[in-house]
């Protein structure tokens, strides 16, 4: 059944069943119908609409549909201003104006269903929290049709994900590269994606988003805390890589790094000077940007280990690791990084979360190579002064 809202009280539905009339407006509201699955809503303008937005006043009115799906709708040509069709999210309203929206009913997702182990850290009915293994792309795209973290979604969710992401993203706030592995939220309701995809457009900046990963890089860093702060786009010569570009000719990106550890290279004789051959670090995000902390480390001058795409440069350098580390290195076969950190404020009940993944055994046997060179090196040099 359509229903209608007034300006005074925008949340207020009236309909058939529960008119508003005289002392009704002091009586408990009922809640407002989501329409996130498709239904006709009306909404009269008050004075208090004059020279604002139409997109705004209509996410005022509907909390449950998020304003870039709304402005989707509008721009659709789904919202009727006073009988007449209008494109214009940023049409200014006079107020009065007799707003009717059509939300079309949810397509069924292409992508079906398909039996692949999820490793779940968290899920309640709005939201379902993934350690993602490494090698498991998120959303079906050209090449990757089935066997994605979408198909495993929708068979172990159903129909209860969200929307707005689209047929071929359904409940996808944020994404994760194919060969990165760790922790990643999926959206159950549109209410709890339009709430969390607010939190990742802030990108932590009102405090309620981390995210945290983890590392190796090829050399070390200057300092042991540093800022990388350089724009990113599509690089004009490489359409698969991202680029630096001066700031103003891409999307601002801002990535915190500390070293935690250093590790030293095959050579273990007392006499080696050579400078630690890798390095683990903890790097934050302060934007959300495709590939930021792959391009930003090779930026200055520290790229992943295994990063096909970005660590070209540095292959030979794999011949300075210890025998046991280059066999580990091999195995390993994709970028060294994981998203080991996830916390965010719950976009129901607002509940603080947070989450974090034990690094994966690939990276775990990595780092023990690692680590063992460097213990033989520091004992051989140890011995070396004793001599």
């Amino acid at each position: 059944m359509p229903s209608s809202f007034r300006s005074g009280d925008p949340l207020l539905p009236v309909t058939s069943d529960n008119p508003v009339q005289g002392d009704a407006l002091d009586s408990e509201p009922a809640p407002a119908a989501p329409l996130a699955e498709g239904g006709v809503i009306t909404h009269v303008t008050g004075v208090d609409a004059k020279g604002q937005r139409l997109d705004r006043i209509l996410a005022a009115a509907l909390p449950t549909i998020s304003r870039s799906r709304l402005q989707a709708l509008i721009r659709g040509g789904q919202v009727l201003a006073d009988g007449t069709a209008v494109a214009d999210p940023g049409l200014k309203l006079r107020g009065g104006e007799t707003l009717v929206l059509t939300v079309p009913p949810a397509v069924a997702a292409d992508p079906t269903g398909e039996t692949i182990p999820l490793s779940v850290a968290y899920e309640d009915d709005h939201l379902i929290v993934i350690d993602k293994p490494a090698g498991l792309v998120v959303h079906p795209a050209a090449g990757h049709e089935s066997g994605t973290l979408v198909n495993a979604l929708i068979a172990h969710c159903g129909d209860s994900l969200s929307g707005i992401g689209g047929v071929k993203r359904p409940g996808i706030v944020h994404r994760l590269d194919k060969d990165t592995s760790g922790l990643l939220v999926v959206a159950k309701t549109d209410a709890a994606h339009a709430g969390l995809s607010e939190q990742f457009a802030a990108h932590g900046a009102d405090g309620r988003l981390e995210r945290a990963y983890i590392a190796l890089v090829w050399g070390v860093p200057a300092r042991v805390k540093g800022v990388v702060d350089a724009a990113l786009s599509r690089s004009a010569h490489n359409r698969v890589k991202i680029a630096v570009v001066p700031e103003g000719a891409g999307r601002h990106a801002v990535t915190h790094y500390e070293v935690m550890e250093t590790f030293a290279d095959g050579e273990a004789s007392a006499s080696d000077t050579n400078p630690p051959v890798a390095s683990l670090v903890r790097l934050v995000l302060e934007t959300g940007r495709t590939h930021q902390i792959r391009v930003h480390m090779a930026h200055i001058g520290h790229p992943l280990l295994g990063d096909p795409l970005y660590g070209r440069g540095f292959r030979t350098r794999a011949a300075r690791l210890p025998e046991a580390a280059q066999d580990k290195l091999a195995t390993l076969g994709r970028q060294a990084l994981h998203a080991a950190e996830l916390g965010f404020e719950h976009p129901v009940t607002g509940k603080s979360l947070r989450f974090q993944s034990h690094l994966p055994a690939d990276l775990e046997e990595l780092i023990k190579s690692l680590r063992r060179a460097t213990a033989r090196k520091v004992l051989a040099q140890g011995r070396g002064r004793h001599n």
